[in-house]
């Protein structure tokens, strides 16, 4: 997962030690975790009904989310006030007291202790959290932040899935030794690894500690409300939570009265949907280019809406059979259909990591630094929200009103459409963002050169010279903030993408001549934007190039400069003439799909001071720059 701006973080001391710490403690949460359900699901409760079962599970589910929602605003301002590394240990320290708890209640084999004991685990990943994704942003630099997450996402699961299988064997034996020896041993090597983590100071060092953990969690949420985008990004996130934890929380009762699989088909499907998150991680790191691309969410949100309902539909030839004896793993694999809701939670589960790394690096980019253990905590906070609604909506569904597991799969699938929906029309950037994916990774394949001289934040003005019209599309699946393109109103006008001009407040321009009120309208709207800190690209010829070379710069420029005084950065595109989507022939039924797979250069040149702004100096800027991505083209 590494790459030349990231090269071998996992060799390096301020990433590993880090890594390891949160790898032990992912795995022993789900050697435990296992343990407990399967302990409960066919051997502590063999006697109670399917209804009590349920409801016991996902009592267990909803104890270890609990803390997330209770503590989590404490949790953030701790993490903000104290250096990382520290706490880190500290609560490494804790894992291991809680642990020791725990070896006691397998022992007792007491139910009542090993809620008890979920309970506190989830206390302790509660302070975990905010450290943990607060602790990055610290340590690695932005180009970086989605390898690294998408390692620590992608060890999250693999401990997942070598803990579930851990819990799943050890709980297995006719002695409760193996278990408790296990989480004891896991969690001082927690603490271990833990020792060698590279000091992070406090972001926040003054902040007072407010004991009013009500007003505080009010406090929380109002840090993620001041970026839009961010809020949405972590409602996102914890509707993915919502989604994962109806389906895993079910896993158990699912394989043992659906299914009619033992313990080892309960362990095998955890297993799974963890291989899924981890190959779909490893895949948003790829497909991603090592940046953060939040075009690939609607990819995510898709497959997790066709797998679930595949799951229900796969179901129904079990609920239509009954075996007379449990199945082992031979025995499910060999039964018609096993293989097919295999493979639904493996894919669930890739959909899954597609839908959720980028938006926690989302989080991480556009997170104000100062407060960002608490808007993770914040993040938390809303998740727990979601998962304790969701245990809380299995509960009713599965224990009051009768319905069977899969029926309850089918309805989370379903209001996975409908929330999809709302996020991507609220925030049409990741649509935006997947139609540019699209287009840079099917049809060409874009070289971008010199991104990081676009300010991470504060008003800017990005001019282009204007090949096609799939110039807007390129810039904005590659600029990292989003961008206010000026447009025609003819094209933002078209009928079926108005919306999506609307929603991504491009702003429609007519001719002086052709329109004079809209053209004046259009100048307001742009200045108002870079007042308000946004970054606007306007293509200064005022037209698609006729024949390939950059047609003369229009004064419209050096007004906006003139009327807000900015930074101008020059950016070129080379090598569209003569595709699609250039005017190469002018007569659209005659164009055919030119320039396939054809390398595409995208330069970015440093910023200009206002005062220098000239269209003739952008206009020769950007020349040059399309020259060097030519020849640059050519080398290669």
């Amino acid at each position: 997962m590494s790459d030349k701006n990231s090269p071998h973080l996992l060799r390096q001391r301020r990433f590993l030690p880090f890594f390891l710490t949160q790898f032990w403690g992912a795995f022993n949460d789900n050697v435990f975790k296992n343990a407990l359900v399967i302990l409960i699901a066919y051997k502590v409760v063999t006697s109670a009904s399917e209804g009590d079962s349920n409801l016991l599970v996902n009592l267990a589910f909803g104890l270890f989310i609990l803390p997330f929602f209770l503590f989590s605003a404490l949790a953030g301002q701790v993490a903000d006030k104290y250096e990382k590394a520290m706490l880190i240990r500290r609560i490494k320290l804790m894992e291991i007291l809680i642990m020791g708890l725990a070896a006691l209640g397998f022992w007792w084999q007491n139910v009542s202790l090993l809620l008890l004991v979920l309970f506190l685990m989830g206390t302790q990943s509660t302070l975990f959290g905010p450290v943990k994704y607060g602790l990055l942003p610290q340590h690695l630099k932005p180009e970086e932040l989605v390898t690294g997450n998408a390692w620590i996402e992608s060890s999250t699961f693999l401990a997942i899935l070598v803990g579930t299988i851990a819990g799943g064997v050890l709980v297995a034996f006719d002695s409760p030794w193996p278990v408790m020896v296990a989480v004891v041993l896991v969690a001082v090597l927690g603490y271990v690894s833990a020792r060698f983590v590279p000091v992070a100071p406090a972001a926040d060092p003054g902040i007072r500690l407010n004991p009013n953990v009500l007003a505080e969690t009010v406090r929380n949420l109002k840090f993620l409300t001041r970026s839009r985008v961010v809020f949405l990004a972590v409602l996102g996130i914890s509707w993915f939570w919502f989604y994962g934890a109806v389906f895993l929380a079910q896993v158990p009762n699912f394989s043992k009265n659906i299914l009619h699989g033992d313990e080892h088909v309960v362990t095998l499907l955890l297993a799974a949907f963890s291989i899924g998150i981890g190959l779909g991680a490893w895949l948003c790191n790829k497909l991603s280019g090592h940046r953060v691309e939040i075009g690939l969410v609607p990819l995510g949100a898709i497959g997790m809406t066709v797998f679930g309902l595949d799951l229900y539909f796969a179901s129904q030839q079990w609920l239509q059979h009954t075996p007379a004896h449990m199945l082992g793993l031979r025995g499910f694999l060999s039964a018609t259909g096993a293989w097919r809701a295999l493979l639904d939670m493996v894919f669930i589960g890739v959909s899954g990591g597609l839908f959720i790394v980028p938006l926690y690096a989302l989080v991480q980019e556009r997170g104000d630094r100062q407060h960002l253990s608490r808007i993770i905590a914040g993040n938390n906070i809303i998740n727990a929200g979601f998962m304790v609604v969701s245990a809380l909506m299995a509960i009713v569904m599965l224990s009051y009103l009768g319905l069977d597991i899969p029926t309850l799969f089918l309805v989370t699938a379903i209001l996975n459409v409908l929330v999809s929906v709302y996020i991507f029309t609220v925030v049409p950037e990741f649509v935006m963002r997947l139609l540019a994916w699209l287009l840079v990774q099917v049809i060409y394949r874009v070289k971008a050169e010199g991104l990081e001289n676009i300010p991470d934040e504060g008003p800017a003005v990005l001019v282009c010279n204007h090949i096609s019209f799939v110039d807007p599309v390129i810039i904005g699946g590659y600029v990292r903030r989003p961008v206010r393109f000026v447009m025609h109103h003819k094209i933002f006008n078209a009928r079926l993408t108005r919306w999506l001009f609307k929603s991504a407040r491009a702003i429609p321009i007519a001719g002086k001549k052709e329109d004079p009120v809209m053209y004046e309208q259009a100048f307001e709207q742009i200045r108002q934007a870079l007042a308000e800190g946004d970054l606007v690209c306007i293509f200064p010829e005022g037209r698609l190039t006729p024949d390939g070379q950059i047609q003369p710069f229009r004064s419209g420029i050096e007004r906006i400069i003139a009327e807000t005084p900015v930074p101008v950065i020059p950016v070129a595109l080379d090598n569209l003439w003569g595709s699609l989507f250039s005017r190469y022939e002018k007569n659209p039924l005659k164009r055919r799909p030119k320039k396939l797979w054809a390398r595409i250069g995208f330069r970015v040149g440093r910023p200009v001071p206002p005062e220098q702004a000239s269209k003739e100096n952008l206009q020769q800027m950007v020349g040059k720059l399309k020259d060097e991505a030519r020849g640059e083209k050519k080398a290669g």
